[in-house]
């Protein structure tokens, strides 16, 4: 049981506000066709989902921390940018949805419900407030009530189980058959939870031995395939009832969220089912916004070494959802925003192949994995899911690219703007699939926001007893020491306070058992080893979450008489963007404040 949680906050996303547009489509004009569809991409989204936990548990890295420490910085900025587009466009999903189930439910219009997401983007940061397993058990309860309301739902619909057992052979009955399949791949494998479940598995803390790292892989394959196929039973249940109630009575047309909802109650003479569908749609876009944020972080800091405050990086994300989606609704109208959620979805899918052949890659790197290395019964399935997944989307591209320079009025400006994009991505894939085959490999570097300096030089005198340090392994940390060594001399003890600050510390705190923390504990033994051995007393404290919380708890609970911090030298711009700590600190300790200047 401690291992169960992380792929049921990945889970939620296979069943988000995008997965039901794709699926209602499905349903309603191929009636039980497609179902081998959603059988096949959960198949694909367990053997990915495995994997992405293994390189977590293993290296201690997410897929962002690998690729940058294995790419150049050129790679790796485009490939930020590419899994940025794929959050944004699983966060149009979100906001799209919840307004549709907040229109449902309530009558609310399209943009009203559209302008109050932005209201939810700060639910993720009261609920860290809780912790990680009260967070989880949140989760697992929007995840129970939209299942329960898709039993009541089926129950309803009554399907032909015939027809469904006939759906399992693989077909593609139709035009447009092929863009609703892609459109169900991306929904359903999406690749912002690659990043998110290679960080999350981190999140317990195991021990660092054989034996416990393959008991950690063991239990936490069964726990993703426990919630994923929760999730297909979900997706399962929706193309199901679209296919029961809208195909079967020759309702071909019936593939947007609203129609469907609409019409249930029509096709089942009972209110109740479309009142649990609208329940559903809002538990389905709350759950994966919360997910969709931790995803935002994690990429960010992975990719770019860039840490933005959690409300400000979760409103970036937010508002470039809501853009699109406001765009939409007061040009094309409330009519246009199922085409827009369906689209979304096929974004993830072409974002894929980005996220999964890096990964593949990685597990496969023995040099990275050590013994734990995938081995080709793991290896072998990944390529092939690869392979479908980038030839499937190459297909889509190529079709879609001909189909708009045969009937544009522009052409030229086609030509001119999305054939260049479409060929830069084509090269990007080639290069990442293809570069570790070919020639040396780049060292594996560090990812981390900090390396220790060679030396720490410092001057003395005294005045104060027990004086707090706060260091973040880098160069300035000699000038914040030296200053606190004037007011203390050789005879006081001084504490070295750091925090770690990833987007697991700040959920786990205390347990989380990333590769920075392991970092961030060997630093600071290294620390107070070369400061004994200069003579002086020293004593660390390790914390974990936001500085400005954890620096005053640590220092109020010291018996320290001085706390010495370094200032950067921050603008007020990059104060907005990175968060201030002195300010907050200075308030909070109940003891002086040596702020030290050190750029």
């Amino acid at each position: 049981m401690a291992f169960v949680g992380p792929a049921y906050l990945v889970s939620v996303g296979y069943m988000d506000p995008g997965n039901w547009a794709t699926d209602i489509a499905g349903g309603s004009r191929f009636g039980y066709a497609l179902i081998w569809v959603l059988l096949l991409s959960n198949l694909m989204a367990l053997l990915l989902q495995s994997l992405s936990a293994r390189l977590g548990l293993v290296a201690g890295l997410d897929l962002a921390q690998a690729s940058r420490a294995a790419y150049p910085k050129a790679v790796n900025r485009a490939l930020w940018v590419l899994a940025e587009v794929a959050i944004a466009a699983t966060d149009l999903a979100e906001v799209i949805g919840m307004a549709i189930g907040l229109k449902l439910l309530f009558g609310l219009p399209l943009l009203v419900g559209v302008v109050i997401t932005v209201l939810d983007t700060f639910l993720l940061l009261i609920l860290q407030r809780f912790g990680i397993r009260k967070m989880e058990a949140f989760i697992i309860a929007l995840i129970g009530l939209i299942g329960m309301s898709f039993l009541a739902e089926l129950y309803f619909a009554k399907p032909d189980f015939g027809a469904i057992a006939s759906g399992l052979v693989p077909s593609l009955p139709g035009d447009g058959a092929l863009y609703i399949a892609i459109g169900i791949i991306g929904a359903t494998v999406m690749p912002h939870n690659l990043y998110l479940h290679s960080s999350l598995v981190q999140t317990r803390r195991i021990e660092r031995t054989p034996q416990g790292i393959r008991q950690a892989i063991k239990f936490n394959v069964i726990d993703s395939a426990v919630a994923l196929n929760l999730a297909l039973f979900v997706n399962a249940a929706i193309l199901i009832l679209a296919a029961a109630a809208f195909y079967s009575n020759e309702m071909k047309d019936i593939t947007s969220i609203e129609d469907a909802h609409a019409m249930l109650g029509n096709v089942f003479g009972t209110t109740l089912a479309p009142a649990l569908f609208a329940i559903a749609l809002i538990a389905a876009g709350q759950s994966s916004t919360l997910t969709g944020t931790l995803s935002g972080q994690i990429v960010m800091e992975g990719y770019l070494n860039l840490r933005l405050q959690p409300w400000l990086r979760r409103l970036i994300t937010r508002l470039i959802a809501i853009i699109p989606a406001v765009i939409t609704l007061l040009i094309g109208g409330e009519s246009q925003t199922e085409n827009l959620l369906v689209l979304s979805q096929v974004i993830l899918s072409l974002q894929l192949g980005f996220a999964v052949i890096p990964l593949i890659h990685f597990v496969s790197n023995k040099k990275l994995m050590g013994q734990f290395v995938a081995g080709p019964w793991l290896i072998i399935p990944a390529w092939c899911c690869a392979a479908i997944i980038v030839g499937l989307n190459g297909k889509l591209v190529i079709d879609t690219i001909g189909e708009w320079l045969g009937t544009s009025e522009h052409p030229v400006l086609i030509a001119c703007t999305v054939v260049p994009v479409a060929l830069v991505a084509a090269v990007l894939l080639l290069w990442v699939t293809f570069r570790p085959f070919i020639g040396r490999q780049r060292e594996q570097r560090t990812t981390l926001p900090h390396l220790l300096p060679e030396s720490l030089e410092l001057t003395s005198r005294h005045n104060y007893t027990r004086i707090a340090v706060c260091v973040d392994f880098s160069d300035t940390d000699a000038v914040a020491l030296s200053h606190a060594l004037q007011q203390g001399g050789r005879e006081a003890t001084y504490l070295l306070i750091h925090i770690t600050e990833t987007a697991g510390a700040r959920v786990m705190q205390q347990e989380t058992a990333d590769f920075e923390t392991t970092f961030d504990e060997n630093a600071m033994r290294e620390y107070e080893e070369r400061l004994v051995a200069q003579g002086l007393s020293i004593e660390t404290a390790l914390g974990f979450g936001n500085p400005k919380e954890r620096i005053p708890e640590i220092v109020n609970n010291s018996g320290c008489e001085l706390l010495v911090m370094g200032a950067h030298g921050h603008n007020w711009l990059k104060d907005m963007l990175f968060g201030t700590t002195v300010e907050t600190v200075r308030h909070r300790v109940q003891v002086p404040v040596l702020v030290v200047k050190t750029k």
